[in-house]
């Protein structure tokens, strides 16, 4: 499985962006999908997931409330929208595949990563 993350760009703090996450096949259909980010000199961390059936997310604290997870199965696709974006929120960011149909934290709990977006956030 090949992730394509896109959507990344520089914005304005108080801004938002949606960035998307395309599977070269449908087997992430099946299997919990995450994102996390990697800010410069700092550890991967966990952003948001969601579940298979979209039924169940997870986010993160410190985006709880701003950053909303989705998914289309049918287009192979999850996407990240990102309100209120802040400085703290620049990274590069990466979207996982699970290596099961249950959202999960730890970057252990994902077999496949994509290859990042980059988001630059300017006070």
């Amino acid at each position: 499985v090949q992730l394509q993350a896109s959507g990344g760009g520089l914005v304005q703090a108080g801004g938002s962006l949606r960035l998307s996450c395309a599977a070269s096949r449908r087997t992430s259909s099946n299997n919990a999908v995450g994102w996390f980010r990697q800010a410069p000199g700092k550890e991967r961390e966990f952003v948001a997931s969601i579940s298979w059936r979209g039924s169940s997310t997870d986010y993160a604290d410190n985006v709880q409330g701003r950053f909303t997870i989705s998914r289309d199965n049918a287009k192979g696709t999850v996407y990240l929208q990102m309100n209120h974006l802040k400085p703290e929120d620049t990274a590069v960011y990466y979207c996982a595949v699970s290596r099961s149909s249950y959202t999960g934290r730890g970057l252990t709990d994902y077999q496949y990563w994509g290859q990042g977006t980059l988001v630059t956030v300017s006070s």
